[in-house]
Parts: C-alpha cells; structure tokens; sequence
C-alpha cells in the first residue's frame, strides 16, 4: 500500500492540468488520467491563471459547459494571450442549447483544440493531447537538435546531454545531476576536466536557462514564477545566475532570448566547437573493472554481511 508521500511524489512527477470543469467532468478527467497526469481542479479562470504562474501548470483543461458566460470568454482570450505556449485545450461532455454559440467563442478566444468525449475514442483522445504536450516546445527541439548533432557519440555521452533536457526543474546542481546519471560528481567533473571539455557545471546552467528563455515567452509569467519554476531559491538567486553566465541582467536576458534563441546559444558554445572530442567521451563510464557507485555500494555491503 503507498503511503500518503508516496502519494504527493507521485502527484509531482506527473503532468500538472489546471481545469474548469463540471462536478461528473471532475470525476471522469481524473479516471481517464490516472497515472498520467494529475488535474488541479479549478471553479475561475482566476484561479487557472494562478496554477500556471505559481503551480508549474503544463496544460489547461476547460469544459465547453463551464464556459458559456461571455466574461468568460474574454477572460480565457486574455489567458491565451498571456499564455501562448502552454495548451488550452476544451472538452465537450454535452449538447445544449448554447454549445454552438460557446464553441464559437473558445475558437475566438485561442483555443484551438476541441475534444468530443461523449465516446471513449474521445478519452483515448484526451489523453493523447495531453500526454503529447508533456514535454515543452524547448525540450523537444533540444532533444532533436541535440540527437542530429551528437550522431554517433558514445552512449553515456548522450545520456549527459539527454538528461539535461528531460531531468525535472529540481535537478539544479551538478551533484544532483551525477546522482541521476549514478557517477560521483568529483569523477564527473574531472572526467569533463581531463578532456578538456567546459565543465558540467556551465552545460547545467546553459541547458535551465534555456528552459527559463522558453518560460519567458509566456508574458503571463513573471521572473518570480520563473525562478519558481525552475525551483531557483528566490527571483534574486535567477538574476544574479543570469548575470553570472550570461553577464547581462534578467530583464535584458528575457529581451534578448527565447527559447530556441538559447538552444542556438548553448549548441554554439558549447556542443559545435567540441565534436570531435564528444565522438569518443565517455563521461559516465571508467576503465576496466570500474562499477557505479550504487554497484560497489551493493558489493561491499555484501561483503561485510558475508564476514
């Protein structure tokens, strides 16, 4: 039986959908969803707004039956716009009189998709949308970019760079980053030393300022919510981050970059001018006989247990 903790971790790992549907909406969102994302049910727009700025909201759900008022229409028009980057999507459970009239208005509103699920191919749906927005516009462009321009690199090479674009927001400091990759942080380091590579370090926090750029293109979301998101310690702790790999402020970097404007950064800085050294780096593995530290953990353990 998992414990309540288990229960919050769960809930954090999975896609956060801010919604505003009806009471029954509630209940079939969440059985159509269990284990793959996790609703954050909402009576307003307001409060929607309010989970994409301070709850890390990667989606927002609305139910055409909820949004048959015309202040809620503009409401969700200035969300949209506030918002661009992260999907709208509505669901329609229902026909009334005003269904016709409402859909019209989500259309102009921004919302473009609409999902019939008065059948189950409409769950099945649902679920697929949303699971396809699951990773962010910036990480999926890194990723593809990133797997065309490391063709042919060494396996543990690549799983550097894939975790730097797939690891949560939490991951934010090169020793949490070696415990993922389950190498010591000092072997890390010094393996990108030895090579004569830039440290890891620089390739961490290259990588969440590309995340933050790609945030910033939502003009809903303050600096604040930003450095929220990316689990930075305060707005300050992201500026002067910022200023010390960027050398410029916040405010300039948010002017000067989006995210694709970062990635083309981080590629140019710090992946082109490397190749030939990325082609046969080996940052996770080590010479003959060497195990990962939870291996040699798992065998000495062992040995003490056997006298």
């Amino acid at each position: 039986m998992s414990s309540p903790a288990d229960a919050k971790h769960t809930q954090h790992t999975l896609t956060a959908v801010s919604t505003m549907l009806t009471p029954l909406e509630r209940l079939r969102v969440d059985a159509a969803g269990e284990g793959l994302y996790h609703a954050l049910h909402r009576d307003s727009v307001e409060d929607v707004i309010r989970d994409l700025k301070e709850r890390g909201a990667e989606a927002v759900l609305m139910s055409v039956s909820r949004c048959q008022h015309d202040e809620t229409g503009a409401r969700l028009a200035n969300m949209v716009r506030e918002f661009p980057r992260i999907p709208a999507v509505a669901i329609l459970t229902e026909l009334e009189p005003r269904t016709p009239q409402t859909v019209l208005t989500l259309g102009r509103s921004g919302v473009r998709t609409l999902i019939d699920v008065r059948h189950p191919a409409g769950w099945r749906e649902l679920r697929n949308v949303l699971m396809a927005d699951r990773a962010t516009d910036v990480q999926r462009l890194a990723l593809a970019q990133l797997t065309a321009d490391l063709a042919g690199v060494p396996a543990d090479c690549w799983r550097f760079f894939e975790a730097l674009f797939r690891c949560s927001p939490q991951v934010s400091t090169v020793r949490i980053l070696a415990r993922k990759l389950d190498v010591l942080p000092s072997t890390l380091m010094s393996r990108f030393f030895r090579a004569h590579l830039p440290a890891p370090k620089r390739y961490l926090a290259m990588a969440r300022l590309t995340r933050a750029a790609s945030l910033f293109e939502n003009p809903g979301l303050s600096v604040a919510n930003v450095s929220n998101h990316l689990d930075y310690s305060s707005p300050q702790s992201f500026g002067r981050h910022v200023r010390t790999v960027l050398r410029i402020t916040a405010v300039e970097f948010r002017q000067r970059f989006d995210g694709e404007g970062m990635l083309h950064r981080f590629r140019e800085e710090l992946v082109l001018p490397f190749l030939p050294v990325l082609r046969t780096f080996t940052p996770l593995s080590g010479p003959p006989g060497w195990l990962p530290p939870r291996e040699q953990q798992i065998r000495v353990s062992a040995k003490q247990q056997n006298g």
